[in-house]
């Protein structure tokens, strides 16, 4: 649910070419059928001549409710088509979780 809201949201704020949204919150250490983790790859020309600090404000502006209603991190890939045909449509892994707060050593 939370995820299917992430994607309308982006897609009517960005209106992109190429958008997915995973839940990677079975990655970390939360309970199950948490949805708090997140990769976002998205690509629109609306980052053109953006730095990703500012598309990566715009899109946390885009998901306040979200953000501030239990989605713990966002893992942020933000191209534009040129950018994105650069990479050969690949990206980065997301890194093994650290453990977090709730880990124990």
């Amino acid at each position: 649910m939370v995820r299917e809201q992430i994607e309308a949201k982006l897609k009517a704020a960005f209106e992109p070419v190429f958008l997915d949204v995973v839940d990677e919150s079975y990655r970390h250490n939360v309970p199950a059928g948490s949805e708090s983790h997140f990769k976002v790859v998205i690509v629109s020309d609306k980052f053109q001549g953006e730095r990703f600090l500012v598309r990566h404000r715009s899109i946390y502006s885009a998901l306040l409710e979200e953000m501030t209603g239990g989605v713990h991190a966002l893992a942020l890939h933000t191209y534009t088509e040129k950018e994105w045909k650069g990479l050969q449509d690949t990206v980065p892994a997301s890194p093994p979780c650290r453990g977090g707060a709730g880990s124990v050593a």
